[in-house]
């Protein structure tokens, strides 16, 4: 298989609950994006979701040495790992199903955003539909006060006081100096997730969750992010949950964020075949 070398799980719905949801048409398979750090016991609670709604899910998390090492350096190792989950679609002969992403944090929209050059570039890849995205607390830009809280908490307690100040601090000398203070001559040779994905947009439907009191993402970041693609003729709902954490809106709000992202699945399903999907796809090969 070719994504052996990866730690993924996919989950197939049962026969009943496929039949009562999606009686007559696809499934659709949603790959699930965690953020840094993120435990896959954590991540399935979310593609529950999707499982109870009779879709396949498919859960990654990348390793935190890429998140917050190999892109902090220019180094484009998740882009093979995007290589390796869509090719997953094709080990598991699902590839003619509707695809919908959900993405966590910048940790996951960092591997989105590698993802989605391969579904604009890569021929392999033409034939996949995408109905739609959910971005959970994403994306963020030039926060380095934020990314430090964010590596701080993926650290932990089991790591010495003395070691971790080390590691923040070396953190934060390398995304001041390569992501903000050089960065107008770095985004020629690697330019951030966050960049690359506004200037660029997929054309399929995004659903922004995001909340005004999440001290990792800055809102204006979010909120900048779906002005700039919603110029570029993509579709772009979002949801402020105004008090709840980092990655915390399904936590604080469970029906509620249950309710808004199935609905979005559905919306998206009805919509694809439409004259609105025609629409997208020619954006999208602009």
């Amino acid at each position: 298989m070719a994504a052996d070398d990866i730690d993924y799980n996919i989950v197939f719905p049962d026969a009943g609950t496929l039949e009562r949801h999606w009686q007559g048409t696809k499934e659709p398979v949603v790959i699930l994006l965690g953020w840094a750090g993120c435990k896959d016991k954590h991540l399935s609670k979310y593609s529950s979701i999707y499982n109870d709604k009779g879709c396949v899910t498919i859960r990654y998390t990348a390793p935190l040495k890429t998140v917050f090492i190999s892109e902090t350096f220019g180094y484009k190792e998740l882009s093979s790992t995007a290589l390796k989950l869509l090719e997953i679609l094709y080990d598991y002969e699902v590839e003619n199903s509707p695809v919908f992403f959900h993405v966590f944090s910048n940790g996951g929209f960092m591997l989105y955003r590698y993802i989605v050059e391969l579904l604009h570039s890569d021929q392999q890849f033409s034939s996949l539909r995408v109905l739609g995205a959910v971005v959970d607390s994403a994306p963020g830009s030039g926060n380095v006060q934020g990314a430090l809280r964010a590596l701080t908490a993926t650290l932990g307690p089991q790591i010495s006081p003395a070691l971790k100040y080390v590691l923040l601090a070396l953190f934060a000398v390398s995304v001041f100096l390569l992501r903000i203070v050089l960065y107008p001559v770095t985004k020629f040779i690697h330019k951030n997730h966050y960049d690359a994905v506004r200037e660029r947009p997929p054309a399929w439907p995004h659903f922004l969750l995001y909340s005004r009191a999440d001290q990792v993402i800055r809102h204006r970041d979010i909120e900048l992010f779906a002005e700039a693609v919603t110029k570029k003729g993509v579709p772009v709902h979002s949801c402020d949950f105004t008090s709840s954490a980092h990655v915390c809106h399904f936590r604080d709000f469970p029906e509620q964020y249950t309710r808004k992202c199935r609905d979005f699945l559905v919306a998206c399903m009805k919509d694809s075949e439409g004259p609105e999907a025609k629409k997208r796809q020619y954006v999208q090969s602009q």
